[in-house]
């Protein structure tokens, strides 16, 4: 695939971020998570608004991005020390390029070589050197891919600092809502750090890290049949409850790639806006979840696994969060950090890190000339890590699972499960 780079620069707002707004202070959550870049990719046919030419969608991008960039001016701005983002509108990375392929060719068979080239940053979940650094990063980087056919593809990565994947997609609706003329529809919400105050000096540093060489990352679609087919193994001995889509797809690799060591623990956020009481609201940016983590040794049933993962989020109600919330949170998130770190360290202990954006309405996202026709990831450098989005088919999904090479074989367990299964 040719791609060429046609412009690229920084997109500021649109009207100066006023003085009061100027220092945005970072919640402890934010505080705790690492400098890295979350990629995202949209993929737009055109097909169901020909009134539109692609001529027109750079400049409708470009305009309504800075228009965005007023109400979400945290990220326009830049890191500043531990605890808070300097809003001075130095804008987000904005790269357009024209691409030498057919968006079916992608859509059809994607590899991850070729989506990595869609997005701005091509290691998107780096993990940024810890010095000075990460204060001169933006913290949003979009790249507005143009094809041959009159597809667009609109990649970002957004960082991981300041916006966890519920921020992201609120992000890319209120884009969305803003390309249409309903700049209005999305206002987001800047309270975390009210609630989950900062600590400076927090205490500990992230610390860089090698990529580790030797990762594999596939694709594992699952319909919404073989979902329902999951489910219905299980529920026979889930005394009642009805398993989520997640929850089953996430026990199934938990067992078949669990099986290599006697003890395995698979780790799931989990959104915390609507645990809270009151809730918070949809849009309230940051990151705004918490670690559920269970544990197995060495069980083989379906159902038990379901139940031991549904048993851990819901241990995440309203009092686990409030026990974390004010100036006495700091302890308490801290000591959860801890006994993670003790449970890692035990030993063989094969650890899944397992995150699910389903839900999110990103298949919503229609900057005015229809649906995405697909939204995946691209690069992946964290072993056995698990994103699960919303497949483009109702009710299905897509488990994106990176591991070492030597375990891939685990993987083609799946094989019987899974409507498709390129390999990447």
């Amino acid at each position: 695939m040719k791609i060429d780079i046609i412009s690229r620069e920084l997109i500021k707002p649109s009207s100066p971020t006023p003085s009061n707004l100027k220092n945005y202070k970072l919640s402890l959550f934010d505080q705790i998570c690492p400098f890295q870049y979350v990629p995202l990719v949209l993929f737009y046919s055109l097909e169901e608004a020909p009134q539109v030419q692609q001529s027109e969608v750079s400049s409708i991008l470009r305009t309504s991005l800075s228009n965005t960039l007023t109400q979400f001016y945290p990220l326009a701005g830049r890191v500043k020390g531990e605890s808070s983002v300097d809003c001075n509108d130095k804008g987000v990375d904005y790269i357009e390029t024209r691409v030498d392929s057919q968006l079916s060719n992608i859509i059809d068979r994607p590899e991850l070589d070729v989506l990595n080239q869609l997005i701005p940053y091509k290691l998107s979940f780096r993990v940024l050197s810890i010095d000075k650094e990460e204060e001169q990063q933006p913290q949003l980087a979009i790249q507005v891919n143009l094809f041959n056919c009159g597809g667009v593809v609109i990649g970002l990565c957004i960082s991981h600092k300041i916006a966890d994947g519920c921020t992201l997609s609120t992000f890319i609706k209120g884009w969305a809502a803003t390309a249409r003329g309903k700049p209005s529809l999305v206002c987001p919400s800047f309270i975390s750090a009210t609630l989950f105050p900062p600590r400076e000096p927090i205490g500990f540093k992230h610390v860089g890290r090698i990529l580790e060489a030797g990762l594999v990352t596939r694709r594992l679609v699952f319909s919404a049949s073989t979902i329902a087919a999951l489910k219905s193994e299980v529920v026979p001995y889930l005394a009642g409850i009805q398993p989520t889509r997640v929850e089953v797809v996430t026990a199934l690799i938990w067992k078949k790639y669990g099986s290599i060591a006697s003890t395995s623990m698979a780790f799931h956020p989990v959104n915390i806006r609507k645990r809270m009481v009151p809730a918070l609201p949809e849009h309230c940016f940051g990151n705004l979840f918490l670690m559920a983590n269970a544990v197995s040794n060495d069980e083989t049933d379906l159902a038990t696994l379901v139940t031991k993962l549904r048993v851990a989020i819901e241990k995440i109600d309203c009092d686990y969060v409030q026990e974390r919330q004010g100036e006495d949170g700091f302890e308490a998130v801290m000591n959860d950090l801890k006994k993670i770190g003790e449970l890692v360290s035990k030993g063989k202990v094969q650890v899944l890190r397992f995150s699910s954006w389903c839900g999110f309405p990103i298949y919503e996202a229609d900057f005015g000339w229809g649906k995405p026709s697909w939204v995946s990831i691209a690069t992946m450098d964290t072993k056995n890590s698990i994103i699960i989005m919303d497949s483009k088919y109702p009710g299905g999904v897509e488990a994106w699972v990176t591991v070492h090479e030597q375990d891939v074989a685990i993987l083609d367990q799946l094989e019987t499960f899974i409507s498709s299964f390129p390999t990447f």
